[in-house]
C-alpha cells in the first residue's frame, strides 16, 4: 500500500512540475508582448526576426536612422523556435518588410542536422509569413560562419545555397549574403569581427552588415 501511495505521489508531483515548466524562450516572448502593450508597434516598419545576433543588436536603429525598425530577435533561437512562436512573432505587427537571421543555432544544437532539415524549417516559417503577409518583402540573411563553429560550416554552406535558390524563385523575396563581407582578402573569415567567444559580433561586424543590408531595405 505504501509503495502504491509513493508511486501516486511521485506521479502527481511530476505532473504538476511538468505543467509549471515554461517552453524555451517563453519569457522572451512575454517581454515582447509587454513592450507592445507599453508602446503600440508602428505600422509599415521593418521587422527583424531571429537569433542572438539580432538580439544583441540593441542599437540597430542607430545604424539605420532613416528606417523604422522593430527588433524581435530572441535568445539563441533556432528556426524551429521561430515556427513554434510564429503567431506571437507575426500577429502583433503590420510590417512592410521582414528580415530573418536564424539557422546557425539549429546546427549548433544538433551537429548531425542535415542541411535539408534546416531548409525545411525555414520554408515552414516562410510559408507561415506568407499566409499572413502574402505581398510584403521577406528577406533571409545568410547564416554567418562563426569561427567557434567551424566544424559545422559544411552543413551551413549547403543550407545557405539551398535557401538562396529557394528565395530566388519566390516573389518579393531576397537572400542577403553577409558572408563575403566578413572575409579578408584571402577569403578567410575575419576573426576580428567577433567577440572573444568567436560567435557574436563586434560593432565593426554590424557596420559591415549594414552596408550589405541597406540596398535591400524598404
Amino acid at each position: 500500500m505504501k509503495n502504491i501511495l509513493s508511486i501516486f505521489l511521485l506521479l502527481t508531483f511530476s505532473f504538476f512540475f511538468s505543467q509549471g515548466k515554461k517552453p524555451v524562450y517563453w519569457q522572451d516572448i512575454q517581454n515582447f508582448k509587454k513592450l507592445d502593450r507599453k508602446d503600440a508597434p508602428p505600422k509599415d516598419a521593418i521587422l527583424l526576426i531571429g537569433s542572438s545576433s539580432f538580439t544583441r543588436w540593441t542599437d540597430v536603429g542607430n545604424y539605420f536612422p532613416d528606417k523604422t525598425i522593430i527588433n524581435r530577435g530572441f535568445g539563441g533561437s533556432k528556426l524551429s523556435d521561430l515556427n513554434y512562436y510564429a503567431d506571437d512573432l507575426l500577429s502583433p505587427y503590420q510590417p512592410k518588410q521582414i528580415i530573418i537571421f536564424c539557422g546557425e543555432n539549429d546546427f549548433a544544437d544538433n551537429p548531425q542536422l542535415k542541411a535539408k532539415e534546416a531548409v525545411d524549417r525555414f520554408k515552414a516559417f516562410y510559408n507561415k509569413i506568407r499566409k499572413r503577409f502574402p505581398d510584403i518583402e521577406v528577406d533571409y540573411m545568410s547564416i554567418k560562419y562563426s569561427p567557434s563553429r567551424e566544424k559545422l560550416w559544411p552543413q551551413m554552406k549547403k543550407a545557405n545555397r539551398k535557401i538562396a535558390c529557394f528565395m530566388k524563385k519566390e516573389k518579393n523575396a531576397k537572400f542577403i549574403d553577409i558572408t563575403k563581407i566578413m572575409e579578408d582578402s584571402n577569403g578567410n573569415v575575419r576573426k576580428d569581427l567577433f567577440l572573444k567567444d568567436m560567435l557574436h559580433m563586434t560593432p565593426e561586424g554590424y557596420k559591415l552588415w549594414t552596408s550589405v543590408m541597406k540596398p535591400y531595405m524598404k
